[in-house]
């Protein structure tokens, strides 16, 4: 049997809240669970202090049976200094696409197109 540590949705329409859970990977994300470990609320300002709450205890031992936190609970968790998580980084985010970087490459060309001829008329007027 495969454990998550994982969110699972509550709260009302465009007001989220989250319970902090130990399931089944099988298990569908709002459904059965094995036990509640925490609880997030997004709503709240990211530095008030019950933004998450986390038995961590509970985590720890979970852990110890060999539970997998997915990457918002890891977050969590390595605030909590329960577990560390390896920094991730990603150069190609925010590189653009190869439609941007055709467009742009059509928008100067047009842009020195139009320069050219203005420089030539400039010194033509001299």
């Amino acid at each position: 049997m495969a454990l998550k540590i994982r969110l699972t949705r509550g709260g009302a329409k465009k007001r989220p809240y989250y319970r902090i859970i130990v399931a089944d990977s099988r298990f569908p994300r709002d459904g059965r669970f094995i036990d509640r470990i925490g609880a997030y609320d997004p709503m709240k300002p990211k530095d008030a202090a019950d933004r998450v709450v986390l038995d961590v205890e509970k985590a720890k031992e979970w852990l110890a049976k060999g539970a997998q936190p997915t990457d918002r609970v890891a977050r969590f968790l390595d605030q909590a200094g329960v577990i560390t998580r390896a920094a991730r980084n990603n150069p190609q985010k925010a590189k653009p696409g190869k439609k941007a970087e055709e467009r742009a490459a059509e928008r100067a060309e047009k842009a020195a197109a139009a320069a050219a001829p203005a420089e030539g008329e400039g010194a033509a007027a001299e």
